[in-house]
């Protein structure tokens, strides 16, 4: 199961916001920051690597090396965190 990520405050906004605590001042939500554009030549590049990765691996691996992966992401998966 994937943990969930939080969003970090930098010392600036944390500052602010005990300060806007302190004083009863309604908390002013940050500015969003603009998506950035993804280029289609790069984004199709890496879509077409990504399609053929995985299954030119798993043909290059015996059963064994296989096996030891899975025993490996298994012991990964159930560790305790």
């Amino acid at each position: 199961m994937a943990k969930k990520t939080r969003k970090r405050l930098d010392f600036n906004q944390i500052a602010r916001k005990i300060v806007d605590q302190a004083t009863a001042d309604a908390p002013a939500e940050p500015e969003a920051m603009p998506a950035k554009e993804k280029d289609p030549a790069a984004v199709a590049r890496g879509q077409k690597g990504g399609l053929k990765g995985g299954k030119s691996r798993a043909a290059k691996l015996s059963a064994a090396e296989r096996k030891e992966i899975a025993k490996k992401a298994a012991a990964k998966r159930w560790q305790k965190s």
